[in-house]
């Protein structure tokens, strides 16, 4: 169980949370405007943030990790879509560092230049863009990811503001996805809930397909999937149900109508705000319930 300092901590913030104006993302603009989704300064006081190098096996990735000022709060390791760390991921994870949650976006293509990894305003239907992206993407495999959320959840472990006797969180978009889950099999006991937003890959006829490895996850799940990948792929949300009910594990699946693939980040040209506000919800929910009040396993 949790120790009552550590608890005292979590209540105390989180009602600070519920007295601060509701957060929204339909307001931002792309670009500059992302900073515009916060009130002035509210919660500056309270928040620190800071970009971050961290040691992997691989060589050094760059980072962002922003926590609550004072006390200790669960881990949540935060994996960016295709376009990488930036200023919308970056107020993602102030988002919900506000909420009380220690957060880290790293930058996944670390090994192969530093963040900002995808032009400003990126276009995906820009063929050049587009090409760039997937280049970026496919210098990343299944190893590549075990091997660097090992890496991002030791770093967290180890810095002040995360409480080790919690469980960590782990939330991914698009390709990110099925990060979350190869994480979360990796790091089994460490691990207590996952997230994955429109994510794409989940499924696949290939031995390395990222739902086989659900056997070996604990971590309850939210699956958030958007409207025109289930018309793509209407298979896959039956056979993440299935592998997580034959697993006895928690898992929330649901299709979000009207959302199209990429609709979370509020710098998406698809953006959809009562969607992602659903989303988010949900993930908040799942973490305040998976996290916030258990303790994980030998700490």
């Amino acid at each position: 169980m949790c120790d009552n300092d550590s608890m005292d901590d979590m209540v105390q913030y989180q009602l600070k949370a519920a007295q601060m104006s509701r957060r929204r993302f339909g307001a931002v603009t792309l670009g500059a405007g992302v900073a515009s989704l916060l009130p002035a300064g509210a919660g500056a006081a309270w928040i620190e943030e800071t970009e971050v190098d961290i040691k992997t096996p691989d060589g050094t990735a760059d980072a962002y990790f922003v926590h609550p000022g004072e006390g200790r709060y669960p881990g949540v390791l935060m994996w960016p879509d295709i376009f990488g760390l930036r200023p919308a991921f970056r107020q993602m994870g102030r988002r919900l560092a506000e909420a009380g949650y220690a957060v880290l976006v790293p930058n996944p293509f670390y090994r192969t230049k530093r963040a900002p990894t995808a032009p400003e305003n990126p276009d995906f239907n820009d063929a050049p863009t587009r090409d760039a992206l997937m280049s970026l993407a496919g210098t990343l495999t299944p190893q590549t990811t075990v091997t660097d959320g090992q890496a991002f959840v030791a770093w967290l472990d180890s810095q002040p503001s995360v409480d080790r006797k919690r469980k960590m969180g782990t939330m991914g978009y698009c390709m990110t996805g099925p990060f979350t889950l190869r994480t979360a099999a990796a790091l089994p006991d460490r691990i207590g809930a996952g997230a994955s937003f429109h994510g794409g890959g989940l499924v696949t006829d290939k031995p390395d397909s990222p739902h086989l490895l659900i056997p070996k996850i604990k971590a309850q799940y939210l699956f958030a999937i958007a409207e025109n990948d289930d018309k793509r792929q209407p298979e896959a949300k039956t056979v993440l149900r299935d592998a997580f009910a034959k697993a006895n594990v928690p898992a929330e699946i649901e299709v979000y109508a009207g959302a199209l693939h990429g609709w979370c980040p509020p710098d998406s040209r698809v953006y959809n705000d009562a969607q992602a506000e659903k989303a988010w919800s949900r993930m908040l929910a799942l973490f305040q319930n998976a996290l916030a009040q258990h303790a994980a396993k030998g700490a």
